[in-house]
């Protein structure tokens, strides 16, 4: 059997993602919704009723368990699951099955992921903030952005900005920029939500 030993693992909290890459070469972004629901202490795996309700939930901190797993507590308190190397492994490779069937036994029991904690009503603004050469010829060094339903994440905004024109491909072109939001960097995947500043910066050359 093969052993999958992870080289890299990343929280990205805002995102509510864990990130695993492993020496042989996957690399995985597990939501703590996805984890929570699919651990595997005896809470969970004694019974046939799926854990539900936890769109929302978030990891708070990460501690390793010897040189082969990891215990994940989630900020609604539990704090029982430990995730070893190939689990964590095999919830990634298996993920779309194992997230389809998940789907279907909430269904078939008549539960839900739970509603998201997005309170703000109405279009999600962000603020952009540009500090980008000058000879770009940019007009301003902030805007308020309206999110479109299309663009949810950092790269999808991005994408949106090259769309603007020649001057703006150019100054956002791949690997052009980096980027914060709230203040700390981010990845191309971090989401967006109404009341984000996100800082654009070109890269040094």
């Amino acid at each position: 059997m093969t052993e999958h030993n992870p080289i890299e693992i990343n929280l990205h909290k805002k995102s509510r993602l864990l990130e695993i890459s492993f020496d042989t070469g996957e690399n995985y972004k597990l939501s703590c919704e996805y984890l929570r629901t699919h651990g595997k202490s005896a809470e969970i795996t004694t019974t046939d009723t799926p854990v539900a309700g936890k769109i929302n939930v978030n990891i708070d901190s990460i501690e390793a368990q010897g040189s082969y797993a990891l215990r994940l507590f989630f900020d609604d308190g539990y704090d029982q699951g430990i995730y070893s190397w190939e689990t964590l492994y095999d919830l990634g490779k298996n993920y779309d099955e194992n997230w389809t069937q998940y789907l279907v036994s909430l269904e078939s029991f008549e539960l839900n992921r739970g509603e998201s904690d997005k309170i703000h009503k109405g279009p999600a603004i962000i603020k952009i903030l540009y500090f980008m050469d000058k000879l770009i010829a940019f007009t301003k060094e902030e805007e308020e952005f309206e999110l479109p339903e299309n663009i949810s994440t950092v790269q999808e905004l991005l994408e949106s900005l090259r769309n603007r024109g020649n001057r703006w491909n150019r100054a956002f072109a791949n690997d052009s920029v980096q980027f914060t939001v709230n203040k700390e960097f981010a990845e191309l995947f971090t989401i967006l939500e109404h009341g984000d500043e996100i800082a654009l910066i070109p890269k040094a050359k």
